[in-house]
């Protein structure tokens, strides 16, 4: 757990205790998490679309629910830990029936998304998501109703302290190798992050401009070495991963580096925190024993 405490720590959460407030004031040090991404944070959002890619079948949530929530998971997800320790109760999906409650923060994840619109969307049949620039309008939209409940002057201290946290972008790399697409016939690998890179600053930046200042982000590492990319090679029988993911991964994190630190320096109070997530799994897998 050690690994995952550093990994927390990065958000700078303050409050000692948080409860649902419906009154027009917040405490003074009350803080939210909002959540945006793909599987990887999905708490059930995908329950409520019209989708195959749903998690809501065991032996997803049998260890720590002891039922199917739609996470991806068969317990609780990054996000979930993070309130744990933050003293939030669990951030809900915002599609779940009844969620009208922001002050606590709201998650807007959804597995099968990406950065860029097109990802997954009529790829398979019923394979619905929702993509990174519609969960940045249902936060919007969200902003909004705390600008009319709490007040423009409250509202913005709320969304500045809040805690932005943002996994999307691999689904976007994976995609077309499983479906035999012909994008890299018409781009480079280069242009191709670089479309990506650009969706997601472009969103970093409105959230920004709504009140957003604290970001958490996770690299990819080596992508391209997970189970279902590696079966993807042809007549892999020493388990080798598929390089051409790996790259990609590696141009994405540099270049996802290299926005961030260039809107620290352009954006007002604009801060951020990366897990390396190749250093986390190098340390997981060379010492078992301290986890």
């Amino acid at each position: 757990m050690a690994s995952l405490r550093l990994f927390l720590c990065f958000f700078l959460f303050t409050a000692s205790s948080v409860n649902i407030v419906c009154s027009r004031s917040l405490p003074k040090d009350h803080i939210a998490l909002f959540v945006f991404g793909d599987s990887v944070y999905d708490p059930g959002n995908n329950n409520y679309i019209d989708t195959i890619a749903r998690a809501n079948y065991y032996p997803y949530g049998e260890t720590f629910f002891k039922y199917p929530t739609g996470r991806f998971s068969d317990g609780r997800l990054i996000p979930d830990f993070i309130a744990e320790y933050a003293n939030l109760p669990l951030i809900p999906p915002y599609l779940q029936p009844g969620n009208h409650e922001f002050t606590t923060g709201v998650n807007f994840a959804s597995a099968g998304a990406g950065a860029l619109s097109e990802t997954n969307q009529g790829f398979v049949r019923a394979l619905a998501v929702i993509d990174l620039k519609t969960q940045l309008s249902y936060f919007k939209k969200v902003a909004k109703q705390l600008r009319q409940e709490l007040g423009d002057a409250e509202a913005m201290a709320f969304l500045s302290k809040a805690v932005y946290l943002i996994n999307i972008g691999s689904n976007d790399y994976v995609l077309p190798f499983i479906s035999n697409s012909t994008v890299f016939q018409y781009f480079s690998k280069q242009q191709y992050v670089g479309m990506v890179i650009g969706n997601l600053t472009e969103t970093i930046k409105e959230i920004h401009m709504e009140g957003g200042r604290k970001f958490g982000f996770r690299n990819f590492g080596s992508m391209g070495c997970i189970p279902l990319l590696k079966a993807l090679v042809p007549g892999n029988t020493t388990g080798s991963c598929f390089e051409q993911v790996n790259e990609l991964a590696k141009l994405h994190d540099a270049a996802l580096t290299e926005a961030l630190e260039e809107m620290e320096i352009k954006l007002v109070q604009f801060k951020y925190s990366m897990h390396h997530l190749n250093i986390y799994l190098s340390e997981l897998t060379k010492n078992p024993g301290r986890f």
